[in-house]
């Protein structure tokens, strides 16, 4: 009796550590991935950061709970680094850092900028899929 309640409280502990569903990993930007899930009709989250800058950083709590989110288990979220994916920020007028862009496909949905505030960021995020 003793082994199969140890057995038991095994399985349970084991269980216990296993998520229930991962969130979608980060992708960092390249311009054939995002070509790729943009021509596959992907929804898309981009996230424009740089490493110096602190909304960027206060952003980052927000959006991995966006990531967690079983809404979002079909999104695509992309990492654009400002200081080094030029073409990005030209391609789609994107002028600052902390910058939030929403795609469906090829078409972009939403935009926000700069914006810390918990719910409001993921209102224009949720909003948007």
């Amino acid at each position: 009796m003793k082994k199969l309640l140890s057995l038991i409280a095994a399985f349970a502990a084991l269980f216990a550590l296993t998520p229930v569903a991962a969130a979608p990993p980060w992708t960092n930007y390249t311009d054939m991935s995002f070509a790729r899930a943009q021509s596959a009709g992907k929804t898309i989250l981009v996230d424009v950061h740089a490493a110096w800058c602190p909304t960027c950083k206060a952003q980052q709590p927000i959006l991995n709970e966006l990531r967690a989110d079983s809404r979002l288990k079909d999104v695509v979220f992309f990492k654009v680094d400002f200081d080094s994916d030029k073409s990005f920020l030209r391609a789609n007028n994107i002028p600052r850092q902390s910058t939030i862009v929403v795609f469906q496909g090829k078409k972009e949905t939403a935009r926000s900028i700069a914006e810390t505030n918990r719910k409001r960021l993921r209102g224009v995020v949720l909003s948007a899929i």
